[in-house]
C-alpha cells in the first residue's frame, strides 16, 4: 500500500497558515517532489505535474500579476481544477491572489502560506516528505555502528545477537536497535535503520533480561539511526558446508531495493563473534579504500606460482 502523507500534517509541521479551502486538508501528499508552476503562469499545462505541492513564490506571483485580469482567471483556474493536487503554498508571506482564493473555495483546494523563503521551504518540505514517504520494513537482527560503519547483524533467534552486541557496547561500539530494526530506504537508495520508540536503548539478554543500554553504559553507548552498510550473517557452524577462507567471494542480501555486503560469520564455542565482527568493520573500511587483503594475497600467490613455474621451464 502507498504511503501517504495528509496535507493537515504539512500545516502541523511547518506552522503553515491556511488562507482557504479547509475541507480540503484531508487530501493526500503521495510523492516528495515539489513543483513551482512557472510555465503554468504562463499558459503551458501540457505536462502540469498536478500530484506535486505547488510553490507560488515572488517569481511566479511577480510574473502572475503582469497578466490581463482574464488571464488570471483562467491560470488559476486550469491550476485548481485537479482533484490530484494535494495544496498550493504560498511562500515569503506574498499577499494572496483573489482569483486562487475564489477557485480553491470551489474545488475545497488548500492554499497555505508561510513567511520562509522559497527555496528554504521547499528544500524543508522534500526532506520532511522524502522521511515519511520512504519504502520501509522491519527486519529481526540488532543494528550497531562499529567504527562508524553500521552493521546489522541477522541471525536466528538464540544464535547470539544481543549478547554479540552487548560485547560489541562493552568495547566501545553504540547500539542503535536490538531485536527489531525499523529501516527506511531513501531515494538515493541508502537504508538507514532505528529501533521502535517501545524497545529504543534496550537489549534483552537471556538469562538477565532487558537492559537499558543508555542508562548502563551511557549516552555515548547509543544512537537513535545509522546508516546500514553491512550485514553480517551469524549461523551456526555446519561441520560439512565450504566456508569462504579468503574472503573473495563477496556476497549481497537484498532489503527493500537495496543490495547490501553480506559476511556470513559460523558460530561455535570458542569463537569471539565481537572480535571477529570489528575485524570485518575494519576490512570493510579498507576494502572501500582500494585495499583488499584477499585480492592482494591472490595475486601475490599468483604471481609466485608463475615465477615457480618459469624456473622449472
Amino acid at each position: 500500500m502507498a504511503k501517504k502523507v495528509r496535507v493537515s500534517e504539512l500545516v502541523q509541521q511547518f506552522q503553515l497558515e491556511v488562507i482557504s479551502g479547509e475541507h480540503g486538508l484531508r487530501r493526500a501528499i503521495t510523492t516528495d517532489d515539489l513543483n513551482r508552476p512557472g510555465l503554468e503562469m504562463a499558459g503551458y499545462f501540457e505536462y502540469h505535474p498536478e500530484e506535486r505541492v505547488q510553490l507560488l513564490g515572488r517569481t511566479e506571483l511577480a510574473f502572475f500579476a503582469m497578466l490581463t485580469a482574464e488571464e488570471r482567471k483562467e491560470r488559476m483556474e486550469r491550476l485548481c481544477s485537479s482533484e490530484e493536487t494535494p495544496c498550493i503554498v504560498v511562500t515569503r508571506g506574498l499577499e494572496v491572489p483573489e482569483e486562487l482564493i475564489h477557485f480553491s473555495q470551489e474545488k475545497d483546494l488548500p492554499i497555505l502560506r508561510s513567511n520562509m523563503a522559497t527555496t528554504i521551504l521547499s528544500s524543508r518540505i522534500t526532506g520532511f516528505l522524502e522521511r515519511r514517504l520512504a519504502p520501509t520494513t522491519t527486519i529481526h537482527g540488532v543494528l550497531c555502528d562499529v567504527y562508524g560503519v553500521g552493521m546489522l547483524i541477522t541471525g536466528s533467534s538464540g544464535i547470539g545477537k544481543s549478547e554479540t552486541a552487548l560485547e560489541l557496547v562493552k568495547r566501545g561500539h553504540r547500539l542503535i536497535a536490538d531485536d527489531a530494526v525499523e529501516i527506511r530506504q531513501t531515494s538515493d537508495f541508502q537504508l538507514h535503520g532505528s529501533a521502535p520508540e517501545l524497545i529504543r536503548h534496550l537489549l534483552e539478554i537471556r538469562g538477565v533480561g532487558i537492559i537499558n543500554v543508555m542508562t548502563l553504559f551511557g549516552a555515548g553507548a547509543i544512537r537513535n539511526n545509522k546508516r546500514i552498510t553491512l550485514v553480517v550473517k551469524l549461523e551456526a557452524w555446519q561441520q560439512d558446508k565450504q566456508y569462504d577462507r579468503l574472503g573473495l567471494d563477496e556476497e549481497t542480501t537484498k532489503i527493500i531495493d537495496t543490495d547490501i555486503p553480506l559476511v556470513t560469520i559460523p558460530v561455535r564455542p570458542g569463537r569471539n563473534l565481537a572480535v571477529i565482527i570489528e575485524v570485518a568493520a575494519m576490512n570493510y573500511r579498507l576494502k572501500q579504500m582500494g585495499l583488499n587483503a584477499a585480492l592482494q594475497f591472490t595475486n601475490k600467490l599468483t604471481a609466485t606460482i608463475a615465477e615457480d613455474m618459469d624456473d622449472m621451464d
